[in-house]
């Protein structure tokens, strides 16, 4: 064997956990058991209940009474041994000595949850007969009366040889098989004919079980760090400290996670640590088992916060409690995810690799051996600090190394001390580090395993700190820490060719940036306080400078990541909460920025952080949204902060070039021209070229007579979307209409663009996405769309609409009290409204009745949604088309509460 482990002496043998404490009222359900007869088969049902209903009631008392989990999992399979024997005895008469009652799975492992799944298998003798079928039946049908759902199956040895040959989680299932009652050389006979040197060898089933691993990891995107994680299923979770054990069963016949220390596989702080955290694991699955009253596996939102305060967490001034539950959940599935790395590793060597491997010699300090990196002796690190930085530089610098052998990962975690003040300020560090940033392959490969190891949170305290830390919402999909390095991963993609496919644009741009690292530092820092109170990106500015002031970056430098921290949502929010229709505030957004050096580093870090907060967030409408802000800002910068570009010239290029797209769509000028008159300066600002000639195409030709309401939808438009376009008398209730029939045909409206024209009309452009994110692409679902909108809108206005769409779960948890601010814009003569409430569909329709019954005249929206909270801002006037005064717009704020909150 080449696999390094841990030598073992007298004082080394496992510290085998005491067997715990009998339950005593076990032995007097056995008593009452034992008692029970068929005679009267509903009085037997009842007893069976009576008893099960009884130690199901004590179970949740021991677990209230914080009893440790572990006696309570056992004592509930102890249980169901006694339930299910007894019945069986009952049923099976003078068949008992020919069948035998296996339990498998968790159950056959003699752990068993409030109410895990209870999977028998009754293994029978080879024989054509089966005079034992009814027997069967009625044992079954008993289980179900008395209230146990038992998976079952019925096999021969024989068909448990060829199933587990055909599926690998058969042959899992088998391999924890436990006798309850029958025969023993039936059992032994199935044990023996399923042994590895007839079926999966310990090689084919340790590759089967990390290849089923892997697509499991993958169904949760290959993180742990969800909103709503599966404890056992999750990286990280029960099912990942399962997969050890089966792996080691398999192979060594290691019955316990004890016996992996006697084999030299773990040391005594790791099974500690690994036996700790597989309690914690389980006392929250008990416990949601109990919440639930069912089989609950998934750490919901609506259960995240009552598990918190039964867990003993209490609100803090700056940190719920149940971001402190959940925060020392996500630690606890980091240290497993390390260990079942580790010992994953360490079995493939001793399983597939069992003749020993010489090393080669890569640096003075380092070796590969099995593909993996290692130090050349175990005390490198000490002789040598620098060296816990030099690792993960190699690893960046070799990328066919599969990673950090499990000895080197061990030796690394006990010298993690070494990090330290002295070793924070050695400019040896502080270059190594940078250059790490600076590599050309392998940056996020890296820093995930400088955080998995505990390297990153020592090297930088704060980092440290964010490490598991969860935001309780729905905007925020990881924590700090695994958002963070999403940040970084996205930024690296920007910098590799072979994602140029993703974002051309975006990473033909990186590449011009001069230092790269600046963008990736400012991505490390960008979060880096939250959880502090006060505001995170001015906290977070002051660390990023400070930081790399002692890296040794220049001044400018530091400067630019931490103006970089400190703006980090400008670009973001401006984007979205304000019209960048208006010369003036693309005019304004450029002042702040400055430069297009600036400029470039923000629109690369907003698109990477934006995308790395949440899956559901990134669209094709963002991305438009981005792009076409950041073009009119380098247009601005371009032409001169000190000669902004004013609204008449911009309306003269937008038509200019709206008229040769008519043209060459053969569009007659005059109908242009008749169409135009009719339209205002404001629409010619807010819509694009490409839209106002589809617009005019759509109205040339027109009666202008025509008191019908047009309605056409275009599929994909540059702005990255469906475009909804509808021409209608001018009527209050047009916008309440709209949303809603577009609400409850279950379309994400973001964006919603209102003219009136000089003819009584109303122009009303409105971009939506599918809930899935992308664009409409089935022609009936269009069609759906115009006649189901066109309907509404002919319909006369006191005819009531409304959206019966259900808010999903998880928004149902959240509350959020309206808000409402306003601001003047007093250049375009309108008042903004900014609207903060709980989303929920039929929302905007809401909104659109009140300014019907407050006379309000609605010019324009952007609408934003942010997790559970709807971020909206809607441009408003007065009937006349004047700014509400104080008067109005304290009836609007009392009229939008009163209608929000009593919906919410």
């Amino acid at each position: 064997m080449n696999i390094e482990r841990i030598p073992i002496d007298a004082d080394d043998v496992a510290p085998q956990s005491p067997p715990p404490p009998p339950w005593p009222a076990l032995e007097g359900f056995a008593e009452r058991l034992a008692a029970i007869t068929l005679t009267v088969p509903a009085a037997a049902i009842g007893a069976f209940k009576a008893v099960l209903e009884e130690a199901h009631e004590g179970l949740k008392a021991r677990f209230a009474a914080d009893e440790p989990v572990e006696y309570l999992v056992r004592d509930r399979a102890q249980l169901v041994d006694l339930v299910l024997t007894r019945a069986w005895k009952l049923h099976t008469g003078s068949h008992r000595g020919e069948l035998a009652l296996i339990a498998v799975g968790g159950y056959g492992r003699g752990e068993l949850h409030p109410c895990s799944d209870i999977d028998v298998m009754v293994l029978l003798p080879k024989s054509e007969g089966a005079p034992w079928q009814a027997d069967l039946e009625r044992f079954l049908t008993f289980l179900w009366d008395i209230g146990l759902e038992v998976g079952h199956s019925v096999r021969t040895i024989d068909d448990c040889q060829q199933e587990s040959l055909a599926d690998i989680s058969v042959a899992t299932t088998l391999l924890e098989a436990r006798l309850l009652d029958g025969p023993e050389p039936l059992f032994a006979a199935m044990k023996k004919a399923l042994a590895p040197d007839h079926i999966w060898s310990a090689a084919d089933f340790y590759e089967g079980k990390v290849k089923e691993q892997q697509q499991r990891h993958q169904r949760f995107h290959d993180t742990a760090y969800n909103l709503e994680p599966n404890v056992k299923a999750s990286p990280g979770g029960l099912r990942d400290i399962q997969t050890i054990a089966w792996v080691a069963k398999r192979h060594f016949g290691a019955e316990t996670l004890d016996q992996l220390l006697e084999h030299g596989f773990l040391t005594r702080n790791e099974l500690r640590k690994l036996k700790n955290s597989l309690a914690f694991l389980w006392k929250i699955r008990f416990a949601l088992h109990v919440l639930t009253g069912r089989r609950e596996d998934r750490l919901l939102f609506d259960h995240q916060i009552r598990l918190a305060h039964q867990f003993g967490y209490e609100d803090a001034t700056y940190t719920l409690a149940v971001e402190q539950f959940m925060q020392r959940y996500y630690r606890t599935v980091m240290d497993i995810q390390l260990l079942n790395e580790m010992l994953l590793q360490l079995f493939s060597e001793a399983i597939l690799n069992p003749s020993p491997t010489l090393p080669l010699p890569l640096t003075p300090r380092f070796q590969v051996r099995n593909e993996y990196l290692e130090v050349v002796n175990d005390d490198v690190f000490l002789r040598a600090p620098s060296a816990v930085l030099e690792l993960f530089q190699v690893l960046c610098q070799n990328p066919e190394l599969k990673g950090v052998r499990a000895a080197t990962i061990r030796s690394l975690q006990r010298h993690l001390w070494l990090i330290d003040e002295e070793f924070r300020q050695n400019p040896r560090h502080h270059r190594l580090f940078l250059e790490i940033l600076r590599e050309p392959e392998g940056v996020t490969r890296a820093l995930r395993r400088m955080n998995l190891y505990g390297v990153l949170g020592r090297y930088i305290p704060a980092f440290g700190r964010i490490v598991g830390r969860m935001q309780y919402d729905l905007f925020h999909a990881y924590t700090v820490d695994a958002h963070t390095l999403f940040v970084l991963r996205n930024l690296r993609r920007f910098a590799l060719e072979r994602f140029d496919h993703e974002f051309p644009k975006l990473s033909a741009l990186f590449r011009t940036l001069p230092r790269p690292e600046i963008a990736y530092l400012a991505g490390l820092f960008h979060d880096i306080a939250k959880g502090r109170g006060g505001d995170h990106s001015e906290l977070g500015a002051v660390d990023a400078e400070a930081f790399c002031l002692e890296q040794g970056l220049s001044r400018y430098d530091a400067r630019l990541v931490a103006w970089l921290v400190r703006h980090h949502l400008l670009l973001s929010v401006t984007a979205q909460k304000q019209d960048i229709t208006d010369p003036e505030v693309v005019n304004e957004f450029a002042r702040s920025v400055g430069d297009p050096t600036h400029l470039d580093y923000l629109y690369v870090l907003t698109v990477a952080d934006v995308r790395g907060t949440n899956p559901k967030l990134w669209n094709t409408w963002k991305a438009s949204l981005f792009e076409e802000f950041y073009e009119r800002t380098r247009r601005a910068l371009r032409r001169g902060l000190e000669s902004p570009l004013g609204e008449a010239e911009l309306i003269a290029e937008t038509q200019t070039e709206a008229s040769e797209i008519l043209a060459r769509d053969g569009v007659p000028t005059s109908e242009v021209e008749r169409v135009w008159k009719t339209l205002t300066g404001a629409y010619f600002l807010r819509h694009t070229a490409e839209e106002i000639a589809w617009h005019t195409s759509l109205l040339a030709g027109r009666d202008p007579f025509d008191e019908e309401p047009l309605v056409a939808v275009r599929q994909e438009t540059a702005r990255g979307g469906t475009a909804i376009f509808s021409y209608t008398q001018r009527r209050q209730h047009s916008f309440g209409r709209a949303t809603a029939v577009l609400d409850q045909m279950g379309l994400t409206i973001l964006d919603a663009r209102i003219t009136p024209t000089a003819n009584g009309f109303s122009v009303e452009t409105y971009l939506v996405l599918e809930d899935t994110g992308g664009a409409i692409a089935d022609r009936t679902r269009v069609h759906e769309i115009e006649q189901g909108l066109f309907r509404s809108l002919r319909d006369d206005a006191a005819t009531s609409y409304k959206v019966t769409r259900r808010a999903p779960r998880q928004v149902r948890m959240f509350t959020t009290p309206t808000q409402i601010s306003w601001t003047d814009d007093e250049r375009n003569g309108r008042a903004v409204l900014e609207l903060v409430a709980a989303d929920r569909p039929g929302l905007l329709s809401e909104v659109g009745k009140v300014f019907i019954r407050e006379r309000v005249q609605l010019l324009g929206a952007r609408i934003v949604t942010v997790g559970e909270r709807a971020e909206d801002v809607f441009y408003v006037a007065d009937v006349e088309g004047k700014p509400l005064d104080g008067a109005a717009r304290s009836r609007v704020e009392a009229a939008l509460k009163g209608a929000l909150d009593l919906r919410a």
